[in-house]
């Protein structure tokens, strides 16, 4: 027996049934999805918890003139299933096919690109009004988590919205839960309103906003009912809905944290594949996290912050064990930073943990609230470089870029586990200036890391090869990429390779020992090429007049997409394989 989603591949298939066929296409849905995610991997729990709203979003509007923007995205899976996508839905995040994300040059069906979260609001008001100015009756609808309205640009754009007669649906989908749980007052309120406890002071109406709800998220009736009745009510329009993220799935509801992004898994049982049972060496976020305990332990002035994410930072450690000295404080990175800032004032010591590619959110506050004032906040920057099939939004390739011309700040990045635990202990002990500390997504390589800690000495590189014909420099974990390419170089011992560990302040005793000595020099980073480590190098080397050959690897100036990060590294050409060939080409080059 066929099925209805055999037969639906954009909205205008799914507009010919009639609605008591919805729920059947809404489980083969589900299904659809999770047989394809337990294989390929991907953001499972969000995507589950909103199929009947996607389902009666795309019946009763008519898309793509009419406008759906989806905040950050990990939900909108259902969407590109029923967009045009559906066959080649298995490629998603998958190196060369369709985003995990929405992508406008992907789709007409995707109206705005996101990953980020928080700003749905302020691009649909902005194609509402784009529309009025134009002449265009079009509907413009929103579709954000309880976790990302409570974020300061979410705040931003009702604020605006309420004050123009913006023809803007808002459609809060209410599931308790982000990445990890949400946090805050506005968590609390919204629970109130669930539960039928504030009814007379609403926050939605008092910004002006026409608000129904909240309703279930699972009742299609109820939902296309609403929907229908909200395209003729004019102005701003709020919809609370009540969702259940990984419904449909027992495991995915019971333990929706895990389930949000689970790997592989059962797609009957839905029992997530156990890992070999192998001894690995620790994930980079879990050094810190076991981390930031130990010396909290020891220093009672260290406190922990982290915008939403203490699941992935692996600060969760710290709030088990001191909860009353590390923070959660939602979606908020300007808050975060800021947070940290007036608790640096005080004498605390503020580890402050974000994605590398969050920090980009609250650039102004790095600048203006922590490096002015030469405040010793400690950033602790998860997921720099390549991160994989997250793709553009995600990849923390920026950030010695950006982070390098703001004065006053120190900026490290670890070869490995043992020097992240060092770099950690080193900050804590009283530095007068901000320090950033960038490492990677994922393991490292060493299984002994937990080591007795010991001080690193600010601003000093260090040599890790000796040679005589060619000087290669690196910042970071790319130091193992290049250890292994050395061994397979066909003169390997003319290459000395150097880890510079500071991009600010540059270790320039031992770069004018380099430059002195070697006529030719290689850069290589996983870091942007434009502004980045090698470009400081090139500075230097400008600064004194140097004349030597220097060769600069690294990300492009272009926006990298999804993929593994081998395939990525070797798209990039800053793989084993690639580095070797460059070393190789130069040593020839050299008559080495």
């Amino acid at each position: 027996m066929k099925k209805l989603l055999d037969h639906i591949n954009f909205p205008s298939d799914l507009k010919q049934l009639n609605q008591d066929e919805l729920p059947q296409l809404a489980k083969e849905l589900r299904e659809f999805i999770i047989n394809i995610v337990a294989t390929k991997e991907g953001h499972l729990g969000a995507s589950l918890g909103v199929v009947e709203l996607t389902l009666a979003l795309h019946y009763v509007f008519n898309t793509p003139d009419d406008l759906l923007v989806w905040d950050v995205g990990h939900q909108a899976y259902g969407h590109k299933i029923l967009t045009g996508r559906k066959n080649v839905f298995h490629t998603n995040r998958q190196f060369g096919g369709i985003s995990g994300f929405p992508k406008r040059d992907e789709s007409d069906y995707d109206t705005f690109g996101v990953g980020h979260s928080s700003t749905s609001i302020s691009a649909a008001l902005g194609m509402a009004i784009a529309s009025k100015l134009k002449g265009e009756n079009k509907q413009h609808i929103a579709i954000i988590g309880d976790a990302s309205i409570a974020s300061g640009m979410a705040f931003e754009g009702l604020n605006h919205a309420g004050v123009t007669d913006a023809n803007l649906l808002v459609i809060l989908n209410d599931n308790a839960i982000g990445i990890d749980p949400s946090v805050g007052a506005l968590k609390q309120y919204l629970t109130n309103v669930k539960k039928g406890k504030e009814k007379q002071d609403n926050i939605f109406e008092a910004l002006n906003f026409d608000y129904s709800g909240p309703i279930d998220g699972h009742d299609l009736p109820t939902l296309i009912s609403e929907l229908e009745r909200l395209k003729t009510v004019k102005g701003p329009k709020f919809l609370h809905v009540i969702t259940t993220k990984g419904k449909g799935l027992r495991q995915a509801e019971a333990d929706q944290v895990k389930y949000h992004a689970p790997g592989k898994f059962d797609a009957t049982t839905g029992d997530v594949h156990v890992k070999s049972t192998t001894k690995q060496p620790p994930k980079f976020q879990d050094v810190f996290g076991h981390t930031i305990v130990e010396l909290a332990k020891a220093n009672k002035k260290i406190v922990g912050i982290t915008p939403a994410m203490p699941t992935g930072s692996s600060l969760k450690f710290m709030m088990e064990q001191l909860p009353d000295r590390a923070f959660d404080v939602g979606i908020a990175e300007q808050h975060a930073v800021t947070l940290a800032a007036g608790m640096a004032t005080q004498g605390l010591i503020p580890f402050c943990n974000i994605y590398s590619t969050f920090l980009q959110r609250a650039y102004d506050q790095v600048i203006h609230d922590v490096a002015i004032q030469k405040l010793p906040v400690i950033f602790c920057l998860d997921r720099a470089g390549l991160v994989g099939e997250d793709g553009a939004t995600h990849h923390g390739v920026f950030d010695l870029a950006y982070l390098r011309c703001i004065p006053n700040l120190i900026l490290f990045a670890p070869r490995n586990e043992i020097e992240l635990r060092n770099i950690m202990y080193t900050a804590q002990l009283g530095l007068k200036k901000p320090i950033v500390i960038r490492y990677p997504r994922g393991r490292g390589h060493i299984l002994d890391w937990k080591q007795p800690f010991s001080k690193i000495e600010i601003g000093k590189g260090e040599q890790l090869k000796e040679g005589n014909g060619l000087a290669v420099l690196s910042i970071g974990t790319v130091s193992d990429i290049i250890t292994q390419a050395l061994k397979k170089v066909s003169n390997s011992d003319a290459i000395a390779h150097y880890d510079m560990r500071f991009v600010k302040p540059l270790d320039e005793h031992l770069l004018h020992n380099v430059f002195e000595k070697f006529t030719s020099i290689v850069t290589i980073e996983d870091g942007t090429i434009s502004g980045g480590f090698g470009s400081a190098i090139l500075e230097f080397a400008s600064a004194h007049n140097y004349k030597n050959t220097i060769q600069v690897l690294g990300i492009p100036d272009e926006f990298v997409e999804h993929g593994s990060k081998e395939q990525l590294q070797t798209h990039l050409k800053i793989d084993e394989s690639s580095i070797c060939n460059v070393l190789n080409s130069t040593l020839r080059f050299l008559n080495l």
